[in-house]
């Protein structure tokens, strides 16, 4: 069974949770600070909303069925869907969407991996 980790998500009054494969849980917190160090350089009529990395666990006991639990890799297909339809003409959106693709590719091989070792 694989070790993960939830990185706690909060956007206004709302909080969600990421579950990411222990070994990657980090690069999203440090891809979200990121993120929100650069997002106000965005000219775009239309920039994503992010929530804020608030917080990681190894353990999660929700009591709270509102609080939703988003696998890793569909908050970051989501995450990368949303920068890639901004429309910036300033900024260098390009590095943002790098980084973005490169967790998202990362954690593509780390679940193909997983399912390998599931069935071997």
């Amino acid at each position: 069974m694989a070790t993960m980790r939830y990185v706690l998500m909060k956007q206004e009054h709302t909080i969600s949770f990421v579950e990411m494969p222990a070994s990657h849980a980090y690069q999203l917190s440090a891809l979200n600070l990121r993120l929100h160090k650069e997002i106000d350089k965005l000219t775009a009529d239309k920039v994503p909303v992010l929530p804020y990395a608030v917080a990681e666990c190894d353990h999660l006991d929700l009591h709270d069925t509102s609080i939703t639990i988003v696998s890793g890799l569909d908050y970051l297909n989501a995450l990368e869907k949303d920068f890639a339809g901004v429309q910036e003409k300033s900024y260098p959106l390009i590095s943002l969407l790098t980084e973005i693709r490169a967790l998202q590719a990362q954690l593509e091989q780390w679940y193909e991996e997983y399912e390998e070792e599931q069935l071997g």
